[in-house]
């Protein structure tokens, strides 16, 4: 990708804004730095899952002091691009996009808190999410183009 094709301000998004939309967030300023802002949100606000916290230190990326927040509490409502990771984030960002030039991708991405087992069993759910989100973030953002060939 060109970064001039890189949207200007990316909102992630999912239930609780507790796991997969700020991994996602992380990830996203992790390779794109300060090119783009980049935001996530909730349809609910949750409390910050430590596996999620765990997962993202094991790759250098702190979201430790990530405060869960819900769409409403977003300070600059204004993004070029919406990604939402749970049926219930797409239903509510198709919502609040309706009348805003905003891009919405809808990210079917597993919630690994439904994972039962030993704790790495469940630590291994979250590091999938992780390595998933960071492959599909590479394709959709950083793969070259037909026009880079």
């Amino acid at each position: 990708m060109n970064v001039s094709e890189l949207p200007s301000a990316i909102l992630f998004a999912c239930t609780m804004n507790a796991v997969r939309s700020p991994m996602a967030a992380a990830l996203m300023r992790h390779l794109v730095g300060k090119r783009a802002y980049v935001e996530s949100a909730g349809v609910k606000a949750g409390e910050l899952d430590p596996l999620a916290v765990e997962a993202m230190e094991e790759i250098g990326l702190e979201i430790g002091k990530h405060k869960p927040r819900r769409f409403e509490e977003l300070e600059d409502g204004s993004f070029d691009l919406v990604i939402t990771l749970s049926p219930e984030a797409q239903h509510k960002a198709v919502e609040l996009t309706r009348t805003h030039a905003t891009e919405v991708e809808y990210w079917p991405t597993l919630d690994p808190t439904i994972i039962e087992g030993s704790r790495s069993q469940r630590l291994d759910a979250y590091r999938a999410v992780r390595d998933q989100m960071l492959e599909r973030l590479r394709k959709r953002f950083f793969a070259p183009s037909a026009s880079d060939t």
